[in-house]
C-alpha cells in the first residue's frame, strides 16, 4: 500500500502491485495516449464549430477493469484480523502491473464504443459519433482520451456525461479546461 500527499495536501492511500516482479506478454500491456497535434486540431474544429469543450478525469480508472495477469498478494492487517497471512487472487488492474493500463485501455474502448463513438483512422485516442446542433447542422462529437482524462467536444455534451458517469466515477464535476497536456488553453 502506498500512501501520498499530493501537492494540494490532499492524503491519497492506494494498494500497488509490484509489476517489476511479473513478467507479462508485451502484448497485453501496450496501451496508446492522444497526441498533442489531434488535440490542436479538434481544438480547431470545436473553435470553428462553436463546440463546447469539457475536461473530466475518472477516478480510480485502473480498478474499473478486470486484471489481465494472475497476481496473488499476502493479506495484510487492512483486509480484516481473520484474513491477515492468506493469499488473495487480485482480480482488478491494480495500478504497478504492467498490463493495467492496456486493461483500463481496452475498458474504456468498450464503453465508448457501447456509446456509438468510433476511433479515428488518424488517432486511436480520438473517439467521434455523429451528432447535430439544434438548429440541424451536423458535425462530429469527439471524446479525447489521456489515460483516465477525457476531453469531451459537444454542442450539448450534458448527455455523454451522463451516460459516462453511469460507468464511472468522476473524480470532480466536469470543467472548462484551463490546461490540457501540459499546454494552457485559452478562449477565443
Amino acid at each position: 500500500m502506498i500512501f501520498d500527499i499530493k501537492l494540494d495536501l490532499t492524503r491519497k492511500a492506494r494498494f500497488v502491485a509490484g509489476g517489476h516482479w511479473t513478467d507479462p506478454d508485451p502484448n497485453l500491456s501496450y496501451s496508446t495516449v492522444v497526441t498533442r497535434e489531434s488535440v490542436r486540431i479538434v481544438f480547431l474544429i470545436a473553435v470553428l464549430n462553436e463546440i463546447e469543450i469539457k475536461s473530466i478525469d475518472i477516478g480510480n480508472a485502473y480498478l474499473n477493469a478486470p486484471a489481465r495477469e494472475k497476481v496473488y498478494m499476502t493479506a495484510g492487517p487492512e483486509f480484516g484480523p481473520d484474513k491477515i497471512g492468506k493469499p488473495v487472487l487480485i482480480v482488478r488492474a491494480l495500478y504497478g502491473l504492467k498490463t493495467s493500463g492496456a486493461a483500463w485501455h481496452a475498458q474504456l474502448n468498450e464503453t465508448l464504443r457501447a456509446m456509438d463513438f468510433v476511433p479515428s483512422i488518424a488517432d486511436p485516442d480520438v473517439w467521434m459519433r455523429a451528432a447535430s446542433k439544434s438548429n440541424g447542422f451536423p458535425y462530429y462529437e469527439h471524446l479525447l482520451v489521456y489515460v483516465d482524462n477525457l476531453l469531451i467536444l459537444s454542442h450539448d455534451p450534458k448527455p455523454i456525461l451522463t451516460c459516462i458517469e453511469k460507468f464511472y466515477r468522476l473524480k470532480e464535476p466536469a470543467t472548462d479546461p484551463k490546461t490540457y497536456l501540459g499546454a494552457f488553453i485559452k478562449e477565443w
